[in-house]
Parts: C-alpha cells; sequence; structure tokens
C-alpha cells in the first residue's frame, strides 16, 4: 500500500496512528475542493443559487448509488453529531419512553440523547456489554435484555469510537424490525470501511461520515431517512426551504439542504473520493488494512497486559483496533506519545475504562506500529505513566 502515501497530505515527521478521528483528505480530493471553493468566491450568487444546487444534486447521486439507495432520501450534514441531533430534537418522545442503545456509543450521541429524553421525560437505556464479545449472538442477547414494552427505537453504532468495535448492527436491526421499532444506525465510521447498503438493510435512519474514511474535506457527512418516516423530521435550521418559493420534489430536500448561507463544497467532492478510491481498488486496500491491525492486535494486547475486546477477525475488528491501557493520566499520556515520540494516536476515557486506539489507512506499513510498540516499550521502562 505504500506507493499509495504519496496522495496524502499528512506530515512525513508524524506517525499518524489516528485515521478514525478526523479522517485525513487525499490530494486530488482537496485540489477539487479549492477549486469549488475558488468558483464560490468567483461569484457566490451563481454558485450557491444555480450550479451549486446541481453539484449538490450529482454528489448526491453519487453518493446514492455508492450507499445503494434513492438519492432524495439523503441529505448533507456537516457531521453525524448534527444528523443525531436532528433526529433526536425532532423524535415525538412521550413521558416514559425509551430509546435503546449500548453503554458503548460515542459520546457526543450519548449526551445528545440524554438531552432530550430528560426534556421529554423519557428515558435513554445505554444496556451494559460485557467485554470481550465473543460471539454475535451474545452480543444481541445481551442487548435485547434491555427492550421492554416503553421501546420506540434502537439507536446503535456500526463501528464503535472507543472500542473500535464493528456491531452486528444488520442482525439488529432486523430483529427490531419484526418487533416494531425504528432502528437508527451511527455509521459515523462506516463507509468505506465497510460495504454499506442501505436499500438492502432494515436501518430506518443512518448517518454517515465522508470526511472520515472517504478522505473527503472536514465537515461533509450525510443523514438518510426512509420516506415513510422524512415527515417527522424538523429541520435543526428553519430557513428558506420550509415553504419554498421554490419547492423542489422532496420537502425533506427542501427543510434539510437550504438552511442558509455556508460553504458547501466539501459536499461536491464525495464523489472524486468515490473515483479515487475506485481508481485505486480500494477494496484491496481496505483488506490489507484489516490485515495489518488484526496482525498486530496480539502485540499491543501484550504490550499492555490486555485481552482483545472481541474475537480477532472482521466480524468485529475492521481498521480500528483498542485495548484497555492502565493509566491513571490518559491525556497527559497522549500528549507525550505526540511531543516525544511524535505518534498521533488516542487515549480515550470511556466510562471506568481507558482505550489505547490505533487506527490503520493506506499511508500506514508496520514500521509504523512498531514505532508505537517502541514507544509503549520505553514509556512502560522509564515513566510511570503507564501501569
Amino acid at each position: 500500500m505504500q506507493h499509495l502515501k504519496k496522495h496524502f497530505l499528512l506530515r512525513d515527521d508524524i506517525t499518524f496512528l489516528n485515521f478514525g478521528s478526523f479522517g485525513a483528505c487525499v490530494k486530488p480530493v482537496f485540489e477539487r475542493y479549492q477549486q469549488y471553493q475558488l468558483e464560490l468566491e468567483q461569484e457566490p450568487v451563481q454558485f450557491i443559487m444555480v450550479n451549486g444546487l446541481t453539484y449538490l444534486e450529482n454528489s448526491r447521486k453519487a453518493l446514492a448509488k455508492y450507499l445503494n439507495c434513492s438519492k432524495d432520501d439523503l441529505v448533507y450534514v456537516t457531521n453525524p453529531s448534527y444528523a443525531v441531533n436532528a433526529i433526536a430534537k425532532s423524535f415525538n418522545f412521550q413521558p416514559g419512553d425509551e430509546i435503546l442503545s449500548t453503554n458503548l456509543e460515542y459520546g457526543a450521541c450519548d449526551k445528545t440523547w440524554e438531552y432530550y429524553c430528560q426534556k421529554a421525560g423519557a428515558k435513554f437505556v445505554r444496556q451494559p456489554i460485557s467485554l470481550p464479545i465473543l460471539a454475535k449472538e451474545e452480543f444481541i442477547s445481551e442487548l435485547f435484555k434491555g427492550l421492554t414494552g416503553r421501546t420506540k427505537m434502537i439507536f446503535i453504532s456500526y463501528i464503535t469510537s472507543s472500542t473500535g468495535l464493528r456491531l452486528p448492527v444488520e442482525e439488529i436491526c432486523a430483529l427490531a424490525k419484526q418487533k416494531g421499532l425504528i432502528t437508527f444506525v451511527d455509521g459515523a465510521h462506516a463507509p468505506a470501511q465497510v460495504p454499506v447498503d442501505l436499500e438492502n438493510s432494515s436501518f430506518d435512519i443512518f448517518t454517515g461520515a465522508c470526511h472520515k474514511w472517504m478522505m473527503t474535506p472536514k465537515g461533509s457527512s450525510f443523514l438518510y431517512v426512509k420516506k415513510e418516516f422524512q415527515s417527522m423530521v424538523d429541520p435543526l435550521i428553519v430557513s428558506w426551504g420550509y415553504k419554498s418559493m421554490f419547492p423542489s420534489h422532496s420537502t425533506f430536500l427542501d427543510y434539510h439542504q437550504t438552511n442558509g448561507t455556508r460553504d458547501f463544497s466539501a459536499f461536491l467532492t464525495i464523489p472524486d473520493a468515490i473515483q479515487f478510491m475506485d481508481d485505486n481498488n480500494w477494496t484491496d486496500v481496505t483488506r490489507q488494512c484489516r490485515e495489518l491491525v488484526i496482525h498486530n492486535a496480539p502485540t499491543l494486547c501484550k504490550l499492555l497486559g490486555a485481552v482483545p475486546l472481541a474475537q480477532l477477525n472482521q466480524d468485529f475488528i475492521r481498521q480500528l483496533f483498542s485495548a484497555s491501557i492502565k493509566t491513571t493520566e490518559p491525556e497527559k499520556l497522549q500528549r507525550y506519545l505526540f511531543e516525544e515520540y511524535h505518534i498521533e494516536i488516542p487515549v480515550m476515557r470511556h466510562g471506568d475504562k481507558t482505550y489505547l486506539r490505533y487506527s490503520i489507512n493506506a499511508f500506514n506499513s508496520q514500521q509504523d506500529l512498531d514505532s508505537l510498540f517502541d514507544a509503549i516499550s520505553d514509556i512502560k521502562k522509564n515513566t510511570g505513566l503507564i501501569e
């Protein structure tokens, strides 16, 4: 994969093992981004009011083909947190209603659901999941122990942030639909890590980031909502799309695509990112990345005295791997790794646990992980930052 490293803008002096947080744009996509921004500033009115609308339509068409869904069931948002807020704020909670989730979800999403549930007298249920996960069936059984007669929705990550685990969302959502529940998948890490097929899934609502593993500029994500639920979703920002003087064929698009002056150039690069992946056989690239992730997982666990959080196969492990780390100062350790060893890697608190997570993309190599392992060994020997 090293021949692909030249396409990334990342600094050569940093061992970059944190693609999972914000991604990193590739050069041809970033250059296209700058071209759109230049066009915007050269003639802002034509870009925002005329040409940009055509560009957005073409971009949604390309993304819809990539995700296998209708382009009119997608709207662009700046990030998945925006999408989760839009749904949580719109959901018609009644006192006593419950949203069933897990205790492995992204912290910002936990806060969003807790906020809106509290306002409505509803409950966000963070069902405890036993780690390590030994089998899909065990995970599913544990999750549904939190199901009650008051449960209205399942909210679950496709791939978790702090633990880096790929969860069996297809099976969970299929079972949820049998029980008459609405399903909402936080797929922030999913596009370009796993094949996403929205048309043939039981996902009612799905949000994903394009600026992570699809390598587009920051602030490009999407919200997918099945047609039967689109009227439920209010715009977070009420603007010209409400009772539009020039309505499109979709109120869903009007409400959520037209929300004030903004630079939407990042959204427009998504077709270029898809083309870049097609040109570089990204299915094979992701396979090689997974192999590197899984191959090195036992070494990291041994260094940290940890047990893998799930079976080391692609059912649970994709391009992220987290291991529990014993440290009383995770933030200090993260800065120490960066400042002393030039390694960019997250050390994250999650509940009462702390995880160190590496993520691998096309520019990474075994040498990058060896540098991490050497640094951990050195820190354990010479500091008190890792117990």
